[in-house]
């Protein structure tokens, strides 16, 4: 599955450049999945599962370094749990459901940590997600690690700020078609730098310097004619003409 994510990545960065925003999904079991991130850490010494690890880990991070608006969708079915959670609190927006879907077969969609979120899948930044989401608060930190193993419904996500936005079936579909159209207005260059810098906070390292940084910004945003082009949005401000965007992501 992970070789799957890795790949679907791989494939959109390179070959779908002007799909600018991805909705990250998942489904299956709930209790399956937490079982495995249970197994992988009881045998994190075996050389096989130790590999595992660190390819998830690096898949990951793989999503933490790509130029593209994510927005993840917990919805009924969903399993984010343990490494899968991982991928809500990479993405730029985590949008969960309050309840069900009218005339869905699912129940509604639950939220949970796992050991997997409190160590092994560090950022580039060298810190977890966890606590780069709460960075320089350390009683939040210790306040959702001591949530570990505990199934939480949107509104107990919400509370404990680990989703972004939990909106009932009413809202849903609303809230998600203003905010997928928000972003395609926006400058796909300006979005590049602006979620890099969003993405790793904290100390920097080597990684999140040439990563979340110089390639962000020096060797893409500053010489694209999205910025400094005859069209561009440094050329047209203050001219009542809105900039012509070239929309291909780096």
């Amino acid at each position: 599955m992970t070789r799957s994510l890795d790949d679907a990545i791989l494939h959109l960065r390179t070959n779908e450049r002007e799909i600018g925003t991805w909705l990250l999904k998942t489904q299956g079991d709930v209790d399956v999945t937490a079982d495995h991130d249970a197994f992988l850490l009881s045998h994190v010494d075996h050389w096989a599962v130790r590999e595992i690890v660190l390819y998830i880990k690096r898949t990951l991070r793989r999503l933490d370094q790509t130029s593209r608006t994510t927005f993840t969708l917990i919805e009924p079915g969903s399993c984010f749990v343990g490494w899968l959670a991982e991928i809500a609190l990479a993405a730029d927006r985590s949008y969960m459901l309050e309840g069900t879907f009218e005339g869905s077969e699912h129940t509604e969609p639950i939220f949970q940590l796992t050991g997997m979120n409190a160590g092994p899948l560090t950022m580039d930044n060298h810190l977890t997600r966890l606590t780069t989401r709460f960075w320089g608060r350390d009683d939040a930190v210790a306040r959702v690690e001591s949530l570990v193993g505990e199934p939480l419904d949107a509104v107990e996500a919400s509370d404990a700020e680990l989703v972004t936005f939990a909106y009932d079936d009413i809202d849903w579909d609303d809230e998600l078609r203003l905010a997928i159209e928000e972003r395609a207005s926006f400058s796909p260059d300006a979005l590049t730098g602006m979620e890099a810098n969003l993405r790793f906070p904290g100390p920097e390292t080597m990684e999140t310097k040439i990563f979340g940084r110089l390639t962000a910004w020096q060797n893409w945003i500053f010489t694209r004619p999205n910025a400094s082009g005859s069209d561009g949005a440094l050329q047209r401000y203050g001219t009542g003409r809105r900039p012509d965007f070239d929309r291909k992501r780096t």
